[in-house]
Order: C-alpha cells, then sequence, then structure tokens
C-alpha cells in the first residue's frame, strides 16, 4: 500500500513542496529511502525505526520504500523524519489521516521527541502559497511559522501528542502568531562618543541615503567605536524587509524560538580570517555567506587591507546587483545581499602614515605595498571616505553629551520618507540611471564645480555616479528640491585621500 504525506524542502533561501511516498509491499525486510538524499535524510532510517519502537508502534517487517518526490531535487537536513513515520504508520493502518490538505516537517529523536529545524520561515511561506490549510512542526519552530500569516501552525512537543491529536483524542492547539513583545533598543548610541563630529556627518549621510563608507585613521582614533554605532540612527525594518532578512537567517539556524523574526537591521563584522567561500556564500550544498546575512543591514569589515584580496573582490559583484548568485555542480542559488558596507582601516601598517606627530616608520615601499591590497575597482564603489583624526586632550575631557542616536535617527528617518515619496526607491543608493538623470540634474553652477572636480580627482563614470547620490542624499537632509552647489561640494569633500588614489 502507498501512503502519500505532504511534506516540504528548501532551496537556497525558498521553499519547494515535498511528496513523501511510503509503500509497504512483501519481500525480504529492507528501508529505502530514494529521491536523492542526501547522508542526513538516509540517516532518517534508523531514527524513524527507532522513535516507532519506542512510541509503542510496531514497526511493519516488509520492504518499506520511501520516494521524497520531486526526485531530481536533492534532499537535504534532518526535516523529513516526521512525513517519513507518518507515511509508514498510515501505510500500515496504525493511524489514520482524515485531512490530506496538512503538511509534516520535522527532526526525530531516538525516543519520538521533535527537535527544530532550520529554515521554517521560507518552508511556512510555501506551505501558504500551496494552499496547505494545516502545518505540523516541532514545538521550537512554530512562533517562527506563524510569522508566515498562512496555515493553522501545529506545535508538535513529541509522536505520542501528534498521535492522539490525528486521532481525535486530544487535539493540540494551534499556535498564536507571534508578536515581538516591547523592548529597549540594545543598539549602542551617538551620544557617547566624544568629538569626531565629520565622522558622525558622514555616518548620517551614509544612513540617509545607503551609501557605503571607508574610514580611515590611526588607532585608537574610534572608528571601529563610531561604526558599531551606525544601527541605532538607520531606519526601522518594515514588514517585507523583517521576513526577508528572517528567511536567511533561518536558513542559517540563527533564530530562536524566543525571538524568531529579525526585526533589527543586522550588523554583521566577519573576522579579517574569513574565507571567499564564507564572505559569499557556497558548499555542496550553497548556504549563505556574510554579504547575505548583512542583507537590509550592515556588513563591517574592520582592519579592511588585512583581508585576503579574494575576500574583499567577491564583493564587487553584490555591491552592484545586491544579490549573489552560487553556481555548483547541483545547481545554482542566488541569495539576496543588499547591505551598507562600512569599512575601517590604517593608512599604513603602523597606523600613524601622515600623522603630525611623525610616529610613523613605515617606508614609501611599505606603504603603497600595504594600501595595494585595495582594488581600485572595490575603492571606487565606496561612496563616502572620511578621515577620523585621533583625539585631543581637550576632545577627551570634556563632560557634556553629544547629539543622542534618536536625534540623527529623526533626520535619517524623514530623508528616507522623502526619497521614497520621490522614487519609490527605499533609498537614493539604489538609485539607476534613469533616476538620476530626472532627480540628480546639476544646474550651470554645480556642473562648473563638477567639471572641475572630474579630472582633478580623477574620477570615474562609477565615482561620478555615486558622488550624485551623495549630493541628492545631502539636499534631502537639508530638505531641498534641487542639488545646491554646497551639497554637492560637501559630497566631493568625501572623495579618497590623496594616498588611496595614488
Amino acid at each position: 500500500m502507498v501512503f502519500t504525506i505532504r511534506s516540504l524542502g528548501l532551496h537556497g533561501v525558498s521553499g519547494y513542496s515535498v511528496s513523501a511516498e511510503c509503500d509497504l509491499s512483501s519481500g525480504l525486510p529492507a528501508f529505502n529511502v530514494v529521491g536523492l538524499p542526501d547522508a542526513a535524510v538516509n540517516e532518517a532510517r534508523d531514527r524513524v525505526r527507532a522513535a516507532i519502537k519506542n512510541c509503542g508502534f510496531t514497526f511493519p517487517v516488509s520492504r518499506i520504500t520511501v520516494n521524497l518526490s520531486p526526485a531530481h531535487v536533492k534532499k537535504s537536513g534532518t526535516l523529513y523524519d516526521l512525513p517519513i513515520l507518518v507515511g509508514i504508520l498510515c501505510a500500515g493502518g496504525q493511524l489514520k489521516l482524515r485531512d490530506r490538505d496538512c503538511a509534516f516537517v520535522g527532526e526525530l529523536s531516538l525516543s519520538g521527541e521533535l527537535r527544530p529545524c532550520a529554515g521554517m520561515l521560507p518552508m511556512a511561506l510555501q506551505a501558504k502559497r500551496e494552499g496547505i490549510r494545516a502545518l505540523f512542526v516541532p514545538e521550537d519552530n512554530a512562533a517562527e511559522a506563524t510569522l508566515a500569516d498562512g496555515p493553522a501552525v501545529y506545535p508538535v512537543r513529541d509522536v505520542a501528542q501528534l498521535v492522539r491529536h490525528l486521532s481525535g483524542e486530544e487535539a493540540i492547539i494551534p499556535a498564536p502568531p507571534w508578536s515581538p513583545s516591547p523592548e529597549s533598543d540594545c543598539c549602542p548610541d551617538f551620544s557617547e562618543v566624544k568629538g569626531q563630529d565629520l565622522v558622525k556627518r558622514a555616518l548620517e549621510i551614509a544612513a540617509a541615503g545607503g551609501h557605503n563608507v571607508l574610514m580611515s585613521g590611526p588607532p585608537g582614533s574610534g572608528k571601529s567605536m563610531l561604526a558599531r554605532r551606525l544601527p541605532s540612527i538607520l531606519p526601522a525594518m518594515s514588514r517585507q524587509e523583517a521576513l526577508e532578512t528572517t528567511e536567511i537567517h533561518s536558513v542559517m539556524g540563527l533564530t530562536s524560538r524566543e525571538r524568531p523574526l529579525i526585526d533589527i537591521r543586522p550588523f554583521r563584522s566577519p573576522h579579517h580570517t574569513v574565507s571567499p567561500m564564507g564572505m559569499a556564500g557556497g558548499g555542496s550544498n550553497p548556504r549563505p555567506g556574510e554579504i547575505s546575512l548583512a542583507h537590509n543591514g550592515v556588513l563591517f569589515l574592520d582592519e579592511l587591507p588585512e583581508f585576503p584580496k579574494e575576500v574583499l573582490e567577491v564583493l564587487r559583484q553584490p555591491l552592484e546587483d545586491g544579490q549573489v548568485q552560487i553556481s555548483r555542480a547541483s545547481g545554482t542559488v542566488t541569495y539576496p545581499s543588499r547591505f551598507m558596507l562600512v569599512c575601517a582601516m590604517n593608512p599604513c601598517k603602523c597606523g600613524w602614515y601622515g600623522h603630525p606627530s611623525g610616529r610613523c616608520r613605515c617606508t614609501e615601499h611599505e606603504v603603497k605595498k600595504y594600501l595595494s591590497r585595495l582594488s581600485g575597482p572595490l575603492l571606487d564603489r565606496i561612496d563616502l571616505f572620511v578621515q577620523v583624526d585621533a583625539l585631543n586632550f581637550e576632545e577627551l575631557s570634556q563632560r557634556e553629551q553629544a547629539e543622542p542616536s534618536s536625534a540623527i535617527k529623526a533626520r535619517v528617518d524623514r530623508a528616507r520618507a522623502v526619497q521614497t515619496r520621490r522614487s519609490g526607491s527605499p533609498c537614493n543608493s539604489q538609485l539607476g540611471r534613469v533616476e538620476l538623470d530626472r532627480f540628480c540634474a546639476l544646474d550651470e553652477d554645480c556642473q562648473k564645480l563638477m567639471r572641475g572636480a572630474f579630472d582633478r580627482l580623477g574620477l570615474t563614470a562609477r565615482s561620478y555616479d555615486r558622488i550624485l547620490r551623495v549630493a541628492r542624499t545631502i539636499a534631502d537632509l537639508e530638505r531641498s528640491e534641487t542639488i545646491q552647489p554646497p551639497h554637492l561640494a560637501e559630497a566631493l569633500q568625501f572623495r579618497p585621500p590623496e594616498y588611496l588614489r595614488r
């Protein structure tokens, strides 16, 4: 007898429908799983056998064949344990499934308890698209599954509880839609930063327009501290952005029962020993990398020249396209990766090149070798370059508190609202060629200023467009309908310092 159980699978950060077809036939006892299963899926045979016996059921003494359809798509993970168990019990007549319009997902322990699986949100969203009315998931995954606003989500503790529900003995109450509890934002505040007004201004412009930033300065000047306060002035994520971000983190198993929704913009800060695969994503079964985990948030690269060159070069295409495509023998996966790139670096190996104190002992050759790790095409994709100078004693000893993040965020939110109303784009960094011509047109005075800067600074077509986007953001912060010469002049001052242009 063949019995089919509906389930779900993962391909990248998208879910797809899977059918577990369970057949019990005569012949020598065997238990085979087909449909391109990986090692984890094949091991389900032992978990399911033990769970059936330890839950008081009889494991069928027959030839068991389980086909996971579509059979041409590779199946991975432990989430097919539960549908295989339910299918075997139904095919053997030990369990009756009255409603076929339901799906099962979950990993089994040997005692029959259900353990959480990664990627529950994308699978729940696919269940909604498939019109599935009931979704049975591990108890720890139930809150995340309710974020899809689709099928009724039944949190299952163990197999015995599920059997009692399906037989009508004891109903499982569907999980209520998860809603965040009010809690204070734990991001560090800009009010704690002394001095560095120019850097704060650059970060405000970056937050308002979604621009990439590179901060350069001596050790201990506060580059990392300032970068970690950037999320406190970024606009709150929309529901759609939060779901997109949560899907990626869910696939990586980074969500929790207590906080299943990523509703605060992510801040990712990988160490400079990260590999190209760790940055862009990959593997035999491709998984997201750091640039995708930073989607809708900030990717902070501290000590930028210390990163291997091949790691930095993988950033070039995602910075332009907002997505990364990973191709392997098993197929091609596309992950979203629209993030703000924030970098910090020292101007030389010792960190004191160009400092008035004369503490730098690096030779010109050593400085050039250190900076040569940064390619021109990568620097061309950065919108704002800002020098972070070391603070003097008077600045460090002042007691008055600086402007708080809440005041800066209010200006950023107002500028973002203007951008959305004007072009439909959430920020100026995403303006295309048509929008640039329409909303960043320069008058005669601005054109004269830009013409002089073009040759003097050695601008390219890409950097020219990025200056226009930054100037448009500055104009939005100043509530100006058009780009004025002061806005353009301020955008030009955030171009690379001379030692990065050599």
